[in-house]
């Protein structure tokens, strides 16, 4: 049965995303009535049920039941359990997805948000139908909206995906077995954050990327220590090799077609070249509103409000930089101005972290930016096997280079790649977006041993190729001001 009487809402979030969570509950924070609608099955979104959550679950799997964390101790060969199959890898992830949808829920009912499962098409510019699972229809009205209906994956014609032997990002997740090699197309953030995963079950992977590189957004000399690793490894990159088309040739046999006339063989085939946002079923012509080739909606960077002055969009349906820790920020931001509330422009420099094996995290400028920005700059290295943590850990890996300005010895970019990068990057973030110096790194103490210490490795090292000069203005400001 259909409820043609529209609701009356003073928010609409289409999305449970980071972006579309993040955007309800600032709403009622401010004491708005706020409906959420979610086309899934469950609320999170992309996010927590294909994207985010999922990925680093089966990554941090794959660590524990592989042992690779122990193998610069025990070797190569070293495995916490022999025969890993694809149940393994899925038990823990329903458990931590069960988890997240948990809290997601407790956080909407604390906060008395409203949520509607379905899928939402505006039929005018403040009233959206939303097409419940049991084929009902309602309607829902607010004041504002906000789109954060996230992605999907990018499916291209040519690829004969058949959710068994060639698979896209999202059904990689519900993997049906452990193949013994596995060819990704895409060397994209997704693309290699598998291709590494699975490469630490000891799986050959084989990378088809069309273009000359990977993850171009990196800093070079970081990118090239990651590519060093996957190497060591034995993992195939083929850069400037574009696919024709990939099939299953028959349960456990898949042909890859390239343009220029080869053919690969694979066990599986994941395909990783891109996602596109999902907006083609919300109705935006009646708004007013176009979604670009990509599906993606253009905003104010600072406001996040479309060319409709009361529809809002935020997370990864407005591209870069499509990181779930981004896409919150954007969300609240969102609510906040839709009700005519101070927030906090974003940050010019926040964190990438891409959940590779070794992991990888940057902030700030690369060295190709600095250089380009005719910045006189200087730039210190630490390896991880150069700290006592390193050694503990049995880190053979592992890598952090800073850069900083020759005249005022601020921190520029802060670039890492090993173990535990997501986490150590936060210090140097704090650091550069405070303004501060080399001179904090190479006059505080860190705590020992610990990995944090390649902080202050690193910066000595710059220290030691800059031209000797007094500290900083600021640091001896600081202490003139500590003095007195």
């Amino acid at each position: 049965m259909s409820d043609l009487r529209p609701k009356a809402f003073d928010l609409i979030v289409i999305g449970s995303g980071p972006a579309g969570r993040r955007a309800a509950i600032q709403g009622a924070k401010l004491e708005k009535q706020v409906l959420v609608v979610e086309r899934g099955h469950r609320v999170g979104g992309v996010s927590v049920h294909t994207g985010t959550i999922p990925s680093k679950t089966m990554r941090e799997t794959v660590l524990n039941l592989s042992g690779w964390r122990e193998r610069g101790f025990y070797g190569r060969a070293y495995r916490v359990k022999e025969d890993i199959t694809a149940a393994d890898l899925l038990k823990r992830l329903h458990m931590t997805l069960d988890h997240e949808v948990e809290i997601l829920e407790h956080q909407f009912s604390r906060n008395g948000v409203h949520t509607a499962r379905g899928t939402a098409r505006f039929v005018d510019t403040h009233t959206v139908e939303i097409v419940h699972e049991d084929d009902t229809l309602s309607l829902a009205c607010a004041e504002q909206f906000v789109i954060a209906a996230g992605t999907r994956t990018y499916r291209p014609s040519h690829i004969a995906f058949d959710g068994c032997n060639v698979l896209d990002s999202d059904e990689i997740l519900s993997l049906p077995r452990i193949p013994r090699n596995l060819c990704v197309i895409g060397a994209s953030v997704i693309g290699m954050e598998y291709a590494s995963i699975f490469s630490a079950l000891d799986i050959k992977v084989t990378v088809l990327e069309p273009t000359e590189s990977m993850l171009p957004f990196l800093d070079r000399e970081l990118r090239d220590e990651f590519m060093h690793d996957l190497r060591d490894r034995g993992v195939i990159l083929r850069f400037g090799t574009r696919v024709k088309t990939a099939y299953a040739i028959n349960q456990g046999h898949c042909a890859i077609v390239t343009e220029d006339g080869r053919m690969l063989g694979a066990d599986m085939v994941l395909f990783a070249a891109g996602r596109v946002g999902a907006t083609d079923s919300l109705g935006l012509d009646v708004c007013g509103l176009s979604a670009d080739s990509r599906g993606r909606l253009a905003v104010d960077p600072r406001t996040f409000r479309t060319s409709v002055p009361h529809i809002y969009a935020a997370g990864d349906v407005i591209g870069f930089p499509s990181l779930a820790s981004a896409s919150m920020e954007q969300g609240r931001i969102a609510a906040c101005h839709a009700f005519g509330e101070h927030a906090q422009a974003p940050p010019e420099f926040f964190p990438y972290g891409i959940y590779s094996v070794p992991e990888i995290s940057t902030v700030g400028m690369t060295e190709e930016e600095v250089r380009k920005a005719e910045i006189p700059y200087e730039c210190g290295v630490a390896r991880f096997r150069e700290t006592s943590r390193g050694h503990i850990m049995g880190l053979a890996s592992g890598f952090m280079k800073m850069i900083f300005a020759l005249d005022t010895r601020r921190l520029l970019g802060c670039h890492i790649v090993g173990e535990g990068a997501t986490e150590l990057i936060h210090i140097g973030q704090a650091v550069l977006n405070l303004n501060g110096t080399l001179d904090y790194f190479v006059e505080n103490t860190f705590n020992y041993p610990t990995l944090a210490e390649a902080y202050k490795i690193a910066a000595l090292d710059a220290w030691n190729r800059m031209p000797k000069a007094r500290p900083s203005a600021s640091i001896e400001s600081f202490r003139r001001t500590a003095a007195e």
